[in-house]
């Protein structure tokens, strides 16, 4: 290609402007995702803030793609083509880091997570429970937390100088924990993202992408910090092994 159909094509995609149907699909997806029960389409449609004809347009499709789907009273739910995509999401970290988080959380009987970050937000991609535990704490893949809030948050920017953090995340404030982290190889939390929990979280370097966290939740407070955030912190160098 040459150098000024290059420029004109890169002058044409920054004015294109994004699909709002596109964009309402997502956020319907994304509606649905946060939701605790299926929706009727009205509801769905006033979370859209659209027309209940135009949600039902949006749903028609998603349904086509099994990306949602309705029960037998009609109501909106997720549909199992999520799971096929979420599948491919960071496939080599979930490869590499679901042993571990099984070790984890079987060993230390707490609920283990791989924690990646996403714009202004840590999202949990995989997560494992102890498998004899009869009281766990959930932590579902999906769930988000602002970035700079929380020990994964923490370990996440803890891989990165302040000035670094400042020019990858502008406007994100930069924990002064993170220093701390970064000396210790682990981060830690107490009652920043649900009242009453702690987290630790150890840095995952993830070739070419954006840094992760793995990371552990848990109510007691006897716990062994150091002993937790080392285990963590061998693990993530384990997982960061695997994907070198």
């Amino acid at each position: 290609m040459s150098s000024s159909a290059a420029k004109s094509l890169q002058e044409t995609t920054a004015t294109v402007s994004p699909s709002q149907t596109l964009s309402r699909g997502i956020q319907a997806l994304e509606i649905m995702a946060a939701a605790e029960r299926p929706l009727t389409i009205a509801e769905l449609a006033g979370a859209l803030g659209v027309h209940r004809s135009v949600a039902y347009r949006i749903l028609r499709t998603l349904e086509d793609h099994s990306l949602l789907v309705r029960d037998d009273a009609g109501r909106v739910q997720p549909g199992p083509g999520l799971a096929v995509l979420a599948r491919g999401v960071s496939r080599d970290l979930q490869t590499a880091a679901l042993p571990e988080l099984t070790q984890l959380a079987n060993t230390l009987n707490m609920t283990a997570f791989v924690a990646v970050w996403d714009h202004h937000d840590c999202v949990t991609l995989v997560t494992v429970e102890p498998r004899h535990s009869a009281a766990t704490l959930a932590q579902h893949p999906g769930t988000r937390h602002p970035v700079n809030t929380g020990a994964p948050g923490i370990a996440i920017q803890s891989t990165m100088s302040e000035d670094e953090w400042a020019t990858r995340a502008p406007g994100l404030p930069y924990r002064p924990e993170a220093a701390e982290a970064r000396r210790l190889g682990y981060a830690a939390s107490h009652d920043e993202v649900i009242a009453g929990l702690s987290s630790l979280a150890a840095p995952i370097q993830v070739p070419g992408g954006r840094p992760a966290a793995i990371a552990v939740v848990y109510i007691r407070r006897d716990q062994d910090q150091a002993a937790v955030g080392e285990a963590l912190a061998a693990s993530a160098a384990r997982i960061e092994s695997q994907l070198a």
